[in-house]
């Protein structure tokens, strides 16, 4: 699984390099996260514009790794597909994370 990260005016942009994010590859998933935010940006952006599907696992992983980031820092998400949305909505999760239709919104700030 791989992720590919930038910084933008001190917001951190993780862009997910994979269509998937499921219970294959869940635990590589948060070490990557691990190693892609330590010591990074107050604000880090996950960029699932390419990922078409995610199941509990991968859902779990992303949760995961917020709380790795700590209270201090926060995680946005941005380019959900529309299946990847429909599970962040019906599980609530779009209660916990600030949910964006593409990374210009994420990044101007204006929430879906």
């Amino acid at each position: 699984m791989g992720l590919s990260s930038t910084t933008t005016n001190n917001i951190q942009i993780i862009t997910v390099q994979s269509n998937r994010i499921d219970a294959a590859m869940a635990i590589q998933f948060k070490e990557n996260m691990r190693t892609e935010t330590e010591g990074g940006a107050v604000r880090v952006v996950l960029d699932l514009s390419g990922v078409e599907f995610i199941d509990s696992s991968g859902l779990g992983a992303i949760v995961a790794a917020m709380k790795q980031l700590g209270a201090e820092r926060r995680l946005d998400l941005a380019g959900l597909q529309p299946f990847v949305e429909k599970v962040f909505r019906l599980t609530r999760m779009d209660t916990v994370f600030k949910l964006y239709p593409t990374m210009d919104d994420a990044l101007s700030g204006a929430p879906d």
